[in-house]
């Protein structure tokens, strides 16, 4: 509540859950930065223009342009899916088609929304470890020209990808430059972009402008923001469409201001790389914690901030109704434990105890 004067008065919210209980379901079941709760009540008060023509938003897309570029453009949206359709939507004609990884967000986690709002066909490839390849891209990128034939237009690379690995700057610059040389653009998701980038030790346009990245979907959600992403715009030749296309989809923010309030705490002074870098570390702890644990099988060594393993599947729901998290596969048993910026050394201990126990019981 505030007074006229738009002051803030003391909170009289009872909290609804636990607030020192932390699971490793998703990054998005974390809450808010301080410093992002902080520049949000610093945009609260007084009247902002809405839908983009606030001060905030304007000097968001100054950092940004310092960052990735002259000519970058940014759209804030709500979440991440719709920065994925607005992004897409932008880069498409409705007979257009979009490569991606078959383990990719866009193909798996979101509902039909690429296909169902911005009307392309998705062109999934297997891959092993949720890594596109040049020779993976050419197997479905063909048929230039045919009528008959949805036109691939657009690759989309998702870094760190959904299954926790992360693409070298060598990689992603060979399918950079591959695509471009097919007449393709490229399109990254970057949900957890800058969990990739603290892990490889860059800045973020080392793996998107600096590169030839076309269009990125940005991500804050999942790095401590309380719902802003945002769609990057690098070249604005790769897009086919107006900026229209945010409203038509449903992402276009009234209050805005709240939005590029939080990217910009999130961006200006790197805030992001201390988040993105502790989930990190927290992952490898993790593996490390439950690596000598009998009965569980690590899948693949953590490169960002996500921890893969297989349990036996009496094992998996007992521990999740102490610790939350995803069963990945469960043909295999495989399971998917996440951590966020607010991950404790406590948290990794806890978990791993209630591994033992569980495995123990059974």
């Amino acid at each position: 509540m505030s007074d006229t004067t738009g002051r803030l008065a003391t909170p009289t919210a009872t909290p609804l859950h636990d607030r020192d209980f932390r699971g490793f379901a998703s990054d998005n079941n974390s809450g808010v930065h301080p410093r992002i709760l902080e520049a949000l009540a610093a945009a609260n008060g007084g009247h902002q223009i809405a839908y983009g023509g606030d001060a905030y938003t304007a000097h968001l897309r100054e950092i940004l342009r310092a960052q990735f570029g002259a000519d970058s453009q940014v759209y804030p949206v709500f979440n991440g899916t719709g920065a994925n359709v607005v992004a897409l939507d932008l880069m498409t004609q409705r007979w257009d088609a979009v490569v991606c990884a078959r383990s990719a967000h866009i193909n798996v986690d979101e509902c039909g929304a690429p296909e169902k709002m911005a009307g392309i066909k998705l062109l999934p490839l297997d891959t092993p470890d949720g890594k596109l390849t040049p020779d993976l891209i050419d197997t479905v990128a063909w048929g230039y020209g045919d009528e008959h034939h949805a036109q691939p237009t657009v690759l989309s690379v998702t870094q760190s990808t959904e299954l926790g690995t992360v693409y070298s700057v060598k990689e992603l610059a060979a399918l950079v430059d591959h695509a471009h040389g097919k007449g393709m653009v490229v399109h990254l998701d970057g949900a957890r972009l800058a969990n990739a980038a603290a892990a490889l030790d860059l800045p973020l346009r080392a793996l998107t402008s600096d590169i030839g990245v076309d269009v990125v979907s940005l991500g804050g959600t999942k790095n401590g923001c309380l719902g802003a992403e945002a769609v990057l715009v690098l070249e604005p030749k790769a897009v086919s469409r107006p900026p229209f296309v945010r409203k038509l989809n449903a992402q276009l923010a009234s209050k805005m201001r709240f939005a590029s309030a939080q990217l910009i705490a999130l961006l200006e002074h790197d805030l992001w790389r201390e988040t993105a870098g502790h989930a990190n570390e927290m992952a490898t702890a993790l593996a490390n914690a439950v690596r000598g644990i009998d009965g569980v099988h690590l899948t693949r060594e953590p490169e960002a901030n996500a921890v893969f393993a297989i349990l036996p599947a009496q094992v998996t729901p007992r521990v999740q109704a102490r610790y939350p998290f995803y069963l990945w596969d469960e043909a295999s048993g495989e399971v998917r434990w996440m951590c966020s910026f607010d991950t404790t050394l406590a948290d990794i201990a806890g978990f791993a105890d209630a591994l033992r126990e569980e495995l123990a019981r059974a």
